[in-house]
């Protein structure tokens, strides 16, 4: 049938002042007026915005194409047999037809409510047939919907309701004045169960014989049951398509075919389309039956044959000629619609041969689903205290940088960043097949988080390293609270589910039933976008003392809880009634991201993929590629020049190692001999424990695991992975592909990646974009990340049965044989139990990771800039906008430019000065400091960067404004936590430091004291 088209908007790419389309009139050439709507702008417009292979106008929607026979009884009456039933009657095994089944609408959208339509398609109808070219053709074909009335009566009317949609946009007002077409359209839009036991009418008249007039109807005549496990319609946008597949591999379907005959002229007009013939006036006949004998539909190639095919109603022996205005139209429009999409997609005009037999075609490619995996298998959410504006996780690892201020809303609170959360289906080789969403699935999300962290045992060092034995016990925290009260320490909201498209943190989607000390707290919401891909959201950075006691210690603050949480993600998918087993994934709430675009020298990514090839899980390169293994080491060692004043000398844009100098990259990147010192002595540059020892001078400049002042470890400083270490040696010796290519741009988004990369793009960037600095004890997760145990497969945690008991208690003290034990803490995971080794809260570990902490050793002064902890999401000094606007005054002399360029300032500078002051001060004040991000650069020189990070929106109050310090130097005094000695103490040492009061954060900082020697 015409259905009815969308309508137009600004001429569909045209100048939307160019005014409507002129069309031929309604009255003076229907057909032509409707055959320019239909296939010139419609089909047209959906053409030019790139829809391949093209589709129908209407109808577009298929639900399947299967393969049947027409048969007729021997017993058929003489003045029946006409034309093609006439053909069948002679044939014991009837005529082969193909049955298209589809709905009027467009793809995308739910089947629920729409009108069917079936199309067959008769084989072996030998005859001239009506169409023009078409003579010799051995097809017939019958045109049928589930409504048994048109909309409007003739082919004038036609025209007119769809020129006031289509062309004027307007087809309410139509509807109000053609009270009639409103309540027929109204009755269309009706529920099916299934397109197989739907009745199906012609709507129009045809020919039967040289003088009766005829209506065809199918009626159902019997199928499989349905799939009673299957996704309930309003749920399944796809359930009419999955309900024919299910029926027809269970067994046969039926339809009888029958005849209406016309026997009053006045009661059954043959054009006034929206006149009902009434059957209790003429009642139906059966002629045939269909039978559509049990199929795969899925089969390879037949639902492209079946989209292929053309159907006309003129596709007709004479004795069947279509009757009325309406039918007229049809001829000229169908055989335009299909003669445009069939040159388009490259597919012969003609119409087919003999119809295509029942195949069972060697394999091709595998295309059929049989697992599907949760991306990215860990997701990183972090918390913020916008009311309800968010970002998104990076999907890719260099993502296009967000619009300066995009990171605060207008009230200057701290948005939150959202990860989202995508299925793919693989095939048994393991090859991503298709991304499932909405549009070709059923996906049912559940996820659970809980924060485990006051109910775990203290950080005091990492567990798995040497210097363990010489730090305090890891007893636990909240020791005073019993063993059977420990559950209040747990905040634990249960699980959580969501399915369907645009889903919005409704009460059944937010993780607030959890309490900690019985209060209530929220730890985050679940929301799908239009694809029904998921969205979660972490807390709101809220933490709190349940007894109202200040925080006095850097990671284990008895009786304090936060809003971080972790915990599976799982989804329940179907296709088409087929449930599909998903591997699980993982979502961590973490902080805040201070520096978006940054990342940190290691990532951890960097050190988990290590971990995976050192297990043999995961291959080595055969060979390094400067692009993929050395130039992320380079760029992202350089670009810590942002957030720290030490590096931005030494490694900053026109710093005395700028190894992002172009010239000086192009040297990098060249594998010749000449060049082959060079890279040497980068090399040599990068930290090796065996012989640096606590030596502060290679880079990377950051604190490692065993970090204490003063220094007593070689694993005071961190060092790249091993696997890092081993391609950038290879490396300096030439041995890599020299696939540097400066002009290159890398994707911005995950759409911009080849489909077969998608998968391990997102499960990489969301690792890329988390630290594996100092796990002291760290900023997004800690030490147990590098140990396979925790692991099903690379890359994706390993969850603990839920139907299994409580894994044993560890006793009062958490050693390292503990630890490391088999089947252990570091196994199979439990929601919250990847968050509950790091700070609580963690606010006061955030304040306390600054860089340059004073220390002794044989290797040179004390430099107050590095090394640093985390600066890559934890910034130590900043490019503030007082200086930025400086370095953006072409009027200003060049000098003072570059002064302003070179001068950065205390990223902490607006917290207090005296350090427990500061923890405190962090936990209300964490979203006022500033967001690190890309502004533009100056153009007229270019000892400046085009380029530059600047601090943008801190939101603390203008008076007092903090004091423009360079550094904020974070002065560890032993005597400071002794309550008689501690102020006198302080004073003295700020005093014997000789820096200016305002530059010094004295007290007594446990983060900086972990080992026993000389306490």
């Amino acid at each position: 049938m015409i259905g009815t088209p969308a309508p137009l908007a600004g001429n569909d790419g045209d100048d939307g002042n160019a005014g409507p389309p002129q069309l031929a009139g309604c009255a003076e050439d229907a057909a032509a007026a409707l055959k320019q709507m239909f296939v010139d702008l419609t089909q047209g417009a959906r053409m030019s915005r790139g829809q391949d292979p093209v589709r129908r106008p209407v109808f577009l929607k298929p639900h399947g194409v299967a393969r049947g026979v027409l048969t007729v009884s021997p017993d058929l009456p003489p003045d029946l047999r006409v034309g093609f039933l006439k053909t069948a009657h002679e044939r014991p095994d009837g005529l082969a037809a193909w049955v298209r089944f589809s709905s009027d609408t467009v793809p995308g959208s739910p089947d629920l409510d729409t009108t069917l339509g079936i199309g067959v398609k008769l084989f072996g109808v030998p005859g001239p047939k009506l169409l023009d070219g078409e003579t010799e053709a051995g097809t017939q074909d019958l045109l049928l919907q589930n409504h048994d009335v048109f909309f409007v009566d003739t082919a004038q009317d036609m025209c007119e309701f769809t020129r006031a949609g289509v062309v004027d946009g307007d087809y309410e007002q139509y509807l109000k004045d053609h009270p009639v077409t409103r309540e027929i359209l109204d009755a269309m839009a009706r529920f099916e169960e299934s397109a197989l036991t739907a009745d199906y009418w012609s709507v129009l008249p045809y020919a039967f014989g040289p003088e009766r007039f005829v209506k065809y109807k199918l009626v159902p005549a019997g199928c499989a049951p349905g799939d009673p496990a299957a996704v309930p319609p309003d749920e399944n946008p796809a359930y009419l398509g999955a309900d024919l597949r299910h029926r027809l591999a269970a067994g046969t379907a039926a339809f009888d075919l029958l005849l209406q005959f016309r026997t009053d002229p006045q009661r059954m007009p043959l054009d006034r389309a929206t006149v009902r013939w009434d059957e209790a006036e003429s009642a139906p006949v059966t002629v045939a039956r269909l039978t559509l004998r049990k199929q795969d539909v899925t089969a390879r190639g037949q639902a492209a044959y079946g989209e292929n095919l053309a159907f006309n109603p003129w596709h007709a022996l004479a004795e069947h000629r279509p009757v009325g205005s309406i039918s007229e139209v049809r001829r000229t429009v169908y055989q335009a619609s299909a003669e445009q999409r069939r040159d388009v997609n490259g597919v012969p005009a003609a119409e087919p041969g003999p119809a295509r037999p029942q195949l069972t075609p060697p394999p091709g490619r595998d295309t059929r689903i049989v697992r599907a995996a949760v991306h990215p298998a860990i997701g990183v959410a972090r918390v913020g205290d916008s009311a309800d504006e968010y970002v998104l996780a990076p999907e890719v690892d260099q993502p296009a940088p967000l619009p300066a201020g995009s990171y605060k809303d207008a009230t200057g609170a701290l948005k939150r960043q959202a990860v989202r959360f995508r299925v793919y289906g693989y095939n048994a080789a393991g090859e991503p097949v298709a991304e499932l969403t909405a549009d070709n699935a059923d996906l049912r999300w559940t996820v659970h988080v809980a924060n485990r962290k006051a109910a775990w045992y203290q950080f005091q060092l990492a567990l798995d390293i040497p210097e363990a034995d010489r730090t305090d016990d890891s007893n636990l925290r909240n020791p005073k609270v019993p063993a059977d009260r420990r559950d209040r320490l747990v905040i634990d909201p249960g699980r959580r589910s969501v399915r369907g498209r645009n889903r919005s943190g409704g009460p059944e989607h937010t993780f607030d039933t959890g309490t900690f000390m019985d209060r209530r707290v929220y730890l985050g919401e679940l929301r799908t976008d239009g694809s029904g891909r998921l969205l979660f959201l972490g807390g709101r950075g809220v933490s709190a003392s349940a007894t109202d006691t200040p925080a006095d210690t850097f990671a284990n603050n008895d009786g304090w809880h936060d809003d971080v949480s972790d915990g599976p993600v799982t989804a329940e998918v179907s296709i088409d009634g087929r449930p599909i087993p998903v591997d699980p994934g993982w979502v961590v709430t973490a902080p805040p991201n201070y520096a978006p675009e940054l990342t940190s020298v290691r990532t951890m990514y960097d050190l988990v993929r290590d971990a995976f090839v050192t297990a043999g899980l995961l291959p080595e390169p055969p060979r390094p590629s400067f692009t993929r293994d050395v130039l992320p080491v380079l760029r992202r060692l350089c670009d810590l020049q942002w957030v720290n004043q030490g590096v931005a000398v030494q490694l900053g844009h026109g710093g005395r190692e700028d190894l992002l100098d172009p010239a000086r990259l192009a040297a990098l990147a060249d594998p010749s001999p000449v060049r082959r010192e060079l890279r040497r002595q980068v090399w040599l540059t990068i930290r090796n424990y065996d012989r640096d020892g606590i030596s502060p001078v290679p880079w990377p400049g950051v604190y490692g695991d065993a970090m204490n002042v003063p220094a007593q470890s070689v694993r005071q400083h961190v060092t790249l992975s091993p696997l890092q270490y081993r391609l950038l040696q290879r490396w300096a010796r030439g041995d890599f592909v020299a696939d540097h290519d400066p002009q290159a741009v890398p994707p911005a988004s995950l759409d911009d990646v080849p489909f077969a990369e998608r998968p391990r793009t997102l499960d990489r960037a969301a690792l890329s974009f988390c630290l594996a600095d100092a796990f002291h004890p760290g900023c997004e997760l800690t030490w147990p990340m590098r140990h396979t145990t925790l692991y099903s497969s690379p890359f994706r945690v390993r969850l603990r049965d839920p139907a299994l008991p409580p894994p044993p208690a560890y006793g009062p003290t958490l050693t390292p044989q503990i630890a490391l034990s088999f089947d252990g803490p570091l196994y199979a995971q439990r929601p919250g139990d990847l968050t509950r080794w790091m700070a609580v809260p963690w606010q006061t570990d955030t304040a306390s990771c600054r860089s340059g902490y004073e220390y002794l050793s044989g290797f040179g002064t004390y430099d107050p800039y590095l090394p640093t902890f985390w600066p890559a999401r934890v910034p130590n000094h900043v490019i503030a906008e007082e200086e930025y606007a400086i370095v953006m005054d072409a009027s200003r002399p060049i000098e003072e430019r570059l002064a302003a360029f070179g001068n950065r300032r205390a990223w902490l500078r607006w917290l207090p000065p005296r350090y427990t002051d500061a923890i405190n001060a962090m936990v209300t004040d964490f979203s006022r400091l500033g967001v690190v991000e890309r502004r533009p650069g100056p153009t007229d020189d270019p000892r400046l960067p085009a380029e530059l990070l600047v601090e943008s929106e801190v939101t603390f109050p203008p008076e007092p404004a903090p004091p423009a310090l360079r550094n904020l130097v974070a002065l560890h005094v032993p005597l400071g936590a002794d309550p008689v000695l501690g102020e006198a103490a302080m004073a003295t040492a700020v005093t014997m430091a000789e820096l200016p009061d305002e530059e010094v954060s004295a007290g007594y900082i446990d983060k900086v004291k972990r080992l026993r020697h000389d306490r």
